[in-house]
């Protein structure tokens, strides 16, 4: 089976509601789904972040990373990690789990090398999504980490999905293979329910057309997949089309100082994010 062919048939699933997860996907989903409760006392939280020791791991990894640890104190506990974060960046790091764990257990040493880039991809794009967000566009910097780590998650499903399909895992793309990913894509961001101002961005990024001056959350995530020094073992979507370069307004100059003043920034949390 080709890969079209293989991409056809997972959309047609998808369309009917039939995406197939791994179970490690439940425990974070329900970890997800309780941080969302407004009301949830921070005690709670940091209990439930507990449960899972991966995501208890990363939690205090990303309480001490650059880019939260303004003061240099260092955390060894998960309940003054939790704290340090807050409940939102805490709901980022459960969804960033859920689309690492949506890959499954790779069956062989090829998968676990594509599963493992595309994910150090990921956590470069979401970090330097955050930066972006607060030093050039000006948007709520969690809401671009966010959507930076689930910009990719429809490329996880299908390595979830490779071991029925080899053909997904083909450096070939044919042209007319690109709606039916958009497609899946928007089906496998639906069904993780994510909220409706990500899933347009995420439209932006899935498009590979980018504002000059970068403005938008699109913007914000299209550049920084752009910049990210570990680019996908996909072929991205906007391969095929060149984003324009940026605008005057931002600065090619003005980007490389940035990104230089904050190298240790993006670094700390790419790291932090690597499950």
């Amino acid at each position: 089976m080709k890969r079209l062919q293989a991409l056809e048939v997972l959309a047609a699933q998808a369309q009917r509601g039939e995406l197939v997860f791994a179970t490690s996907v439940a425990l974070a989903s329900r970890i997800r789904t309780a941080l969302d409760d407004p009301d949830i006392h921070i005690g709670t939280a940091s209990k439930l972040i507990q449960s899972e020791p991966l995501l208890a791991a990363r939690c205090v990894a990303m309480a001490n990373s650059v880019a939260y640890s303004r003061s240099g104190t260092v955390i060894t506990d998960v309940g003054n990690a939790v704290a340090r974060l807050g409940l939102r960046t805490l709901r980022s790091l459960a969804e960033a789990l859920i689309v690492r764990q949506i890959a499954g257990a790779p069956k062989d040493a090829a998968q676990k090398k594509v599963v493992a880039l595309l994910w150090e991809h990921t956590a470069h794009v979401a970090s330097l999504s955050r930066l972006i967000a607060r030093r050039i566009t000006h948007l709520d910097a969690e809401t671009a980490l966010f959507t930076g780590l689930v910009h990719d998650v429809g490329n996880f499903y299908l390595l979830s999905r490779a071991s029925e399909f080899p053909a997904l895992l083909e450096s070939e793309h044919a042209p007319e293979e690109e709606g039916v990913e958009i497609a899946l894509n928007r089906a496998v961001a639906a069904t993780l329910n994510l909220p409706a101002q990500v899933i347009e961005a995420l439209e932006v990024v899935w498009s590979g057309y980018v504002a000059t001056p970068p403005l938008s959350l699109g913007d914000t995530v299209a550049l920084a997949k752009e910049l990210a020094p570990v680019e996908s073992p996909f072929v991205r979507l906007a391969d095929s089309r060149t984003i324009a370069p940026i605008d005057m307004e931002v600065g090619a100059e003005m980007l490389t100082q940035i990104l230089q003043d904050s190298a240790d920034e993006v670094d700390s949390l790419t790291r932090a994010l690597t499950f």
